[in-house]
């Protein structure tokens, strides 16, 4: 997640978290959003409010209903907020018609994951895994972000590319997908022979949650040094 400009100086983005409770959800003591506010920090954002909505079912057009939705703009005015950050995922559609809606960049629990993925992936194959999720979660959504774009714009030649244009776009990021499904098969191949080399080895792998202390427990049984810190998806490399 971006540091914003100002004209003093340069601040992280202010965000208001939100996510609808459905009564099946309402059983949880745990905070609701509580989590969510963790993976914002992480990647960089000031949560500045929060927002639960208690609800019979999601709503197909907005997720939280239009009225809440006007409430988030408005309150998103009144505190200056930069991103509105969901804790479920958002259909292309429903992230259309909230940023219309409040007129401010609306993101949800995946985007904001792989953000963080984004900036965590240190090693080649990471960083290609990274930006292959990126680009299937992106693609479905191109026509919403060339609408955000052209809004945010605004002007005669800034109203978007229109339909050849998303349709080039989407051309390319599907080859591009294909061209990173390549190199990601070709460097397992690589991995599959040197696990083969290592046949008389014994394997052992740690699998946990994220933040489960996962790199710790490595760190103390072998003599990597292994990343920590007490944030989610601090280590997004295998060793």
């Amino acid at each position: 997640m971006k540091l914003k400009d100002t004209a003093f100086t340069v601040r992280a983005e202010r965000a208001i978290l939100f996510r609808v409770m459905l009564s099946e959800d309402r059983s949880s003591s745990e905070e609701p959003l509580e989590e969510l506010r963790r993976l914002a920090e992480t990647a960089g954002a000031n949560v500045v409010h929060t927002v639960v909505q208690n609800r019979v079912s999601i709503d197909p057009v907005y997720y939280i209903g239009k009225g809440k939705a006007l409430e988030l703009s408005k309150i998103a005015k009144e505190m200056d907020v930069d991103v509105l950050i969901c804790d479920d995922d958002l259909t292309p559609a429903q992230v259309k018609n909230l940023e219309k809606t409040i007129d401010e960049k609306v993101i949800d629990r995946s985007e904001l994951i792989l953000d963080i993925f984004a900036t965590r992936a240190k090693t080649f194959q990471a960083k290609l895994q990274v930006e292959l999720a990126q680009l299937e979660y992106t693609k479905p959504r191109l026509t919403r972000m060339w609408t955000h774009l052209s809004r945010i714009e605004g002007g005669i030649g800034t109203r978007g590319p229109g339909e050849k244009q998303l349709e080039v776009d989407k051309r390319i990021v599907s080859k591009k997908i294909h061209a990173l499904r390549k190199k990601l098969r070709e460097i397992e191949k690589r991995q599959e022979r040197l696990v083969a080399s290592r046949e008389e080895f014994f394997m052992v792998s740690i699998v946990g949650y994220t933040n489960a202390g996962k790199s710790t427990l490595m760190n103390a049984l072998t003599e990597i040094d292994t990343f920590v810190e007490d944030k989610l998806f601090a280590t997004l490399d295998t060793k």
